[in-house]
């Protein structure tokens, strides 16, 4: 197999994981338990958390906009610590990280 012919494999396979990756990316998937529910994107995005108990609506509805917010701080901060470790390497394999 020639040079050429690799770097055209190499494209269409990272092509191929960035399609992938989006199509994962725009799915939800639901977790449960027996008092709440939370909902995340594929990227890991929390999008929604629903408490199950008798709270007052107004204190239930502040309570889990606070829990999306600090969640999807704790996963900014995990990104970019993951970025500033790992960096170097992902722009080596082409982003793949």
């Amino acid at each position: 197999m020639n040079m050429q012919a690799l770097m055209q494999q190499a494209q269409k396979m990272q092509r191929d994981i960035t399609k992938k990756k989006e199509e994962l990316n725009s799915k939800n998937f639901t977790g449960t338990s027996e008092l709440v529910d939370v909902v995340f994107s594929g990227d890991k995005k929390l999008v929604s958390v629903k408490i199950k108990s008798n709270i007052e609506n107004d204190d239930k509805e502040i309570l889990e906009d606070m829990f999306v917010i600090a969640v999807n701080d704790a996963m900014s901060q995990i990104d970019k610590e993951t970025e500033k470790v790992l960096g170097a390497y992902g722009s080596q394999l082409g982003g793949l990280f």
